[in-house]
């Protein structure tokens, strides 16, 4: 049986034997073009969860006593048998549930009004729930109030590239990589997130391609590299627009390509030029070796060259500034077209998916401005707080783990007067939750996935299952409120729906899809898909690229490297940073992928990387503490191959508390948390000693 793969963005065709209802074996299909010729660790072991699944719908126990007398008498009829399930839950029909859920939703818009409730969630599911999901919110509801879990991570490519170029969403297929004279990937660490991107990169420099990796701690993809630069943290912008400079300066930018096909050069050259040299910059701060490195990239950029980048540049205060730079690079180099272009690799495998059909606050499907813009993730949170927000429904996305400054995360769910959560696994929100509707998961159903380079899957059930799709469920409850749903299957959502509003997706068929067959939208009625982006205009109003200058703000390591001597105390240590990221043996939170024994024995815990000269004063274990919070002790590991006062950590298990490190401070266009750079105490935990 074929199918697709359910964890990172690069959505992996895969082939899957099955025995008795129950997966034996999954490898990569050999006619796959997403996989690459291959598959990861995850995508082949990873399947385990399936037999740790939540099993059933539930209904939490302190809920029902609370609403049990409100109810209309025939609802408090049907509580009668309902039946535990474990000390917090009850089991409870799928009918029920819809009833419970219809009823205290439409209660709650009664009361405080339709945007008094929230939809979160949309890039773990298929396409087609994701249109029904937002669809919901805003027509049945009467909510503006749509998002996510982009809000975490690729948002500001959104951003950065929409204003620029278009079109917020990558430019080539994976396999142009293999046409592309050199590889620029900044801020991703490949060969653990996109295993499969990775091994084209790879690939491509046996065949001839110059890679150039930049990140902040020395990766495994830079052993491939024909130039690493290790940043200092938070130096993304600054580091791009000084190439951008290197490229103006010494004459190289493709003035042909700027004439015809980009708007307000002159007025982008004037800001760059007349800014701080970032160069000098670098150099002053002791990171000569950044400067030289700008001088030997920029004449680079002049040849056929793919921008890769990942969450080492999105989750920074300036994300989507930095998303525009790299833009910037390639309007100036002309890279646009066969083996050249913009590349951001998604993390889920369906974040491109769940923005291109509106689940987003400021977007409708198909990127259309909606009358109202809703409020994003983070500012949910403050409104339950505040009052303002009486129901969450929120369809797999685990708020209690993957969402920064978790201290007020969890005060503001505790304090949620209903939360709904469509979900396969028992995380941590479902621990939260008033009612649970346990849905399939996407080796159990049909639907369309939109991968990392715009490109439709179509999955099938490769076991079966008794439990609804996720849009199944928000029909029922939509029905049961008076919304005009009548799908009669996941194929009626797509063709008879999404294809008919989603420009983009108009000649999206199940038949176009079948076998493993795929296709890059934008598709055209007639099937014809589109590989490759902006060929001879850009996706703007005038078809035009246009050049978005911002100016790097100085703070982080640069910034105390630079005025260190400065200070009363003269030369003292420098502050310690962490940054983080995956291991490629775990998926998120863990829950999908943890339960599987092969992952689990590789990587069965969060590990703090250190330097080694930081041994003696730290130990084995220690604790993080910010200005936000704590995280639970971590074990260390020494490696040099991250710098002194460097630190770097997973996020796999909401045991570590990684997450209550991060505050509220964020990109300011999309809220988007900084999860790559906070400043941290690092306090030694003792080990109790072995007995023996």
């Amino acid at each position: 049986m074929v199918s697709v793969c359910t964890y990172c963005g690069v959505g992996c065709e895969i082939e899957v034997e099955v025995e008795n209802n129950k997966i034996q074996k999954i490898s990569h299909f050999p006619g796959g073009v997403s996989n690459g010729g291959g598959i990861c660790v995850k995508g082949r072991y990873g399947f385990k969860f399936l037999e740790k699944r939540l099993p059933t719908h539930l209904a939490k126990m302190e809920y029902i006593d609370k609403i049990a007398p409100q109810l209309p008498f025939p609802l408090q009829v049907r509580l009668a048998n309902l039946t535990p399930y474990d000390h917090r839950f009850y089991q409870i029909p799928f009918t029920l549930a819809v009833d419970l859920t219809s009823w205290q939703l439409g209660k709650i818009v009664e009361e405080m009004g339709g945007e008094a409730v929230a939809g979160i969630g949309g890039a773990r599911t298929n396409l087609e729930s994701g249109w029904v999901f937002q669809k919901f919110i805003r027509e049945v509801i009467g909510s503006p109030n749509v998002d996510n879990c982009a809000r975490v991570c690729h948002a500001p490519s959104l951003k950065g590239l929409k204003r620029t170029i278009g079109e917020g969403a990558s430019s080539l297929p994976f396999d142009a990589l293999f046409q592309s004279e050199v590889i620029f990937v900044i801020g991703s660490n490949t060969t653990h997130a996109h295993p499969m991107v990775a091994k084209r990169i790879i690939e491509a420099t046996r065949r001839g391609a110059k890679l150039i990796v930049v990140d902040v701690r020395e990766i495994e993809l830079m052993k491939f590299a024909d130039i690493s630069v290790i940043l200092p943290f938070e130096t993304n912008l600054l580091f791009l627009n000084s190439l951008a400079r290197e490229i103006l300066e010494k004459g190289l930018e493709n003035r042909e390509f700027i004439a015809r096909r980009t708007g307000n050069f002159s007025q982008f050259k004037t800001q760059l030029l007349s800014s701080p040299d970032g160069k000098e910059t670098f150099r002053r701060g002791g990171f000569g070796k950044v400067a030289d490195a700008i001088e030997k990239i920029a004449p680079l950029l002049t040849r056929k060259t793919a921008f890769l980048w990942g969450l080492g540049v999105t989750e920074h205060l300036d994300g989507s500034d930095a998303v525009s730079a790299i833009a910037n690079l390639a309007l100036l180099s002309g890279n646009f077209g066969e083996g050249a272009g913009v590349m951001p690799l998604r993390g889920q495998n369906n974040v491109q998916g769940a923005c291109d059909v509106g689940c987003l606050p400021y977007y409708l499907p198909d990127y259309q401005p909606p009358e109202k813009e809703g409020l994003k993730t983070p500012q949910i949170f403050d409104a339950i707080l505040e009052g303002k927000i009486g129901a969450v429904v929120n369809m797999g996305e685990d708020l209690l783990q993957i969402h920064p400054n978790q201290n007020k995360v969890a005060k503001a769910i505790e304090k949620l007067p209903f939360l709904v959560v469509l979900e396969v696994m028992e995380s941590r929100i479902v621990e939260k939750a008033d009612i649970v509707f346990a849905v399939k998961s996407g080796y159990e159903k049909e639907g369309v996935y939109v991968n990392a380079e715009r490109r439709l899957h179509l999955t099938q059930p490769l076991v079966t299952s008794h439990l609804p799709d996720d849009w199944e469920v928000i029909q029922k409850i939509a029905q049961k409120m008076g919304g005009e749903f009548n799908f009669a299957s996941t194929r009626e959502v797509l063709e008879e729906g999404i294809a008919r509003e989603v420009g983009r997706f108009a000649g999206a068929r199940y038949a176009r899809l079948k076998n493993g067959k795929s296709l890059q939208w934008p598709i055209a009625p007639s099937g014809e898909d589109t590989p490759i982006l902006h060929r001879e205009k850009f996706s703007t109003p005038d078809g035009l690229g246009y050049f978005h200058f911002a100016q790097w703000e100085p703070r982080g390591e640069l910034q105390w490297h630079l005025t260190k001597g400065k200070t009363p105390t003269g030369d003292i240590s420098p502050p310690w940073y962490l940054t983080t990221g995956r291991d490629i043996s775990q998926y998120n939170n863990g829950s999908q992928t943890d339960p599987a024994p092969q992952l689990h024995r590789k990587y069965p815990e969060d590990v703090l990387l250190v330097n080694p000269i930081h041994r003696p004063q730290l130990g084995e274990r220690v604790q993080l503490k910010s200005q936000f919070g704590v995280s639970a002790p971590l074990k260390v590991r020494y490696t040099s191959k991250i710098r002194p006062y460097t630190l770097y950590t997973t996020f796999h298990f909401a045991q570590s508390r990684v997450n209550f490190l991060f505050g509220d401070e964020a990109d300011r266009h999309t809220l988007t948390a900084r999860f790559k750079s906070v400043e941290v105490e690092v306090i030694p935990v003792e080990t109790p000693e072995k007995e023996g």
